[in-house]
């Protein structure tokens, strides 16, 4: 229910719907044997769409937030405007 709930909310400029699915998402890995199995299915099928999730899964939100702001800016931005990754060399 958490997940049914939390899906639309997510869209919504406070991004509370996604902790509630991260929630739902926890309730059903843990409870369900089947859902666990289909979770690592598609984890060795897409990697690279569940290993954020996993990630969110551990509380790992800072690193997941930075790591995506990334892909998008790869993503939407051409190459000679890009600075998220020249800033992160640059002070850190």
């Amino acid at each position: 229910m958490l997940m049914v709930i939390g899906l639309p909310a997510a869209f919504l400029p406070t991004h509370f719907g996604i902790a509630l699915v991260m929630v739902g998402l926890i309730i059903v890995l843990r409870s369900s044997l089947r859902w666990r199995r289909r979770f690592i299915h598609m984890q060795r099928r897409y990697p690279r769409w569940i290993y954020p999730i996993r990630r969110l899964l551990r509380w790992e939100v800072v690193p997941v937030i930075w790591h995506e702001t990334l892909r998008m800016e790869r993503f939407w931005i051409p190459t000679d405007w890009r600075i998220l990754r020249k800033t992160r060399r640059r002070f850190f």
